[in-house]
């Protein structure tokens, strides 16, 4: 370990669940990278869903996983534990974690960090892991979409719907979008949708009907469930395909799902954070061999609504609460407000 590393960093904790106000900013230890493991000095930390859960005391990490809140950053490598063969101190990367991002420094295991694709900032590159893994493993490779095929995201202008209207586009499928505002729309269709929905005003089932002359789509990305759910099943085409990513709506519901049976749908769903890091690893490979190309020619881009210092934590959680934001929240460190760029 390097002597100029600091022992001691700005973190923010969770000083007990409850509102975005017990977010505060602390000085702890530095971590220590392990064998297999990263050491980031974070220029930018995504914000997350799963980051308010966790504040909520609703999601806690898995064991073993930083008590600190944050599941993706990007900076550039301080340190490097035995056993990490790729990476170097130096090295510009982002990185997918269990926990911990929210900080001037976060450990990851090596499979889970990937270089920064070339063109993009660390605000940006801090936008990527956790929404295109996410993305990435549930419509593509649970979802099977595929090139001619039809696709319907709720919430399309939240960081996942913003991802999965662009990786969808970009592999050949049709895209439908569900979201709340006029604004929201517009930030769709300009990403590709071909058709946003209104929620408030229009039917979704009636309208992905019409739309595929009464076929329905084939794969559906949900993370509302509730009353979404018989919906989601009678908009489906025969052998479609519906993938449940979180329960917004709630994860009690009532529906009849004779459907299943007689269109023959398959019903998925998975979560991220307390998968093996094998299983992340494989993903992570995925995406480099698949997505990370189609980033660096600008056919993929991150959308980021806004930035904020990694202090002002709670402000950006109240503006994820408020359901305002399209696409990224993204909190900067020092170091990343010095250096915006590799």
């Amino acid at each position: 370990m390097s002597a100029t590393l600091p022992e001691r960093m700005t973190a923010i904790a969770i000083r007990e669940p409850g509102g975005p106000e017990v977010l505060v900013p602390v000085m702890v230890p530095r971590p220590e990278p392990g064998p297999g493991e990263v050491l980031i000095r974070v220029a930018a930390a995504g914000v997350n869903r799963p980051d308010v859960l966790q504040r909520l005391g609703r999601y806690p990490p898995p064991p073993g996983a930083s008590e600190l809140p944050g599941l993706e950053v990007a900076g550039v490598v301080a340190a490097v534990g035995p056993d990490v063969a790729r990476f170097r101190p130096g090295d510009a990367v982002c990185a997918l974690l269990a926990g911990g991002g929210y900080a001037d420094y976060a450990c990851a295991p090596e499979p889970q960090v990937l270089p920064l694709p070339r063109g993009l900032s660390f605000v940006e590159g801090a936008a990527l892991p956790e929404t295109f893994f996410t993305v990435w493993h549930n419509v593509f490779e649970r979802g099977r979409l595929a090139a001619g095929e039809s696709f319907l995201v709720h919430g399309g202008a939240s960081g996942i719907g913003t991802t999965a209207i662009q990786l969808a586009r970009a592999f050949g499928a049709r895209v439908f979008a569900t979201v709340g505002t006029a604004a929201k729309k517009e930030a769709c269709e300009r990403l590709g949708a071909e058709r946003v929905i209104l929620y408030r005003e229009e039917d979704f089932v009636r309208v992905v009907k019409e739309a595929t002359q009464g076929r329905g789509v084939d794969v559906i990305l949900d993370m509302v469930g509730g009353d979404y759910v018989p919906r989601n099943l009678e908009a489906l085409a025969v052998e479609g395909r519906l993938v449940q990513i979180a329960w917004l709506g709630g994860s009690r519901i009532a529906a009849d799902f004779a459907r299943l049976m007689f269109k023959r749908l398959w019903w998925t769903g998975s979560t991220l954070r307390a998968r093996s890091v094998a299983d992340k690893g494989r993903i992570a490979q995925a995406l480099e061999k698949r997505v990370w190309p189609r980033i660096e020619r600008g056919e993929v881009r991150p959308v980021i609504f806004r930035t904020l210092p990694l202090e002002q934590a709670a402000e950006a959680h109240r503006l994820m609460e408020a359901d305002v934001h399209i696409g990224k929240l993204v909190l900067t460190t020092a170091f990343g407000r010095d250096h915006p760029r590799p």
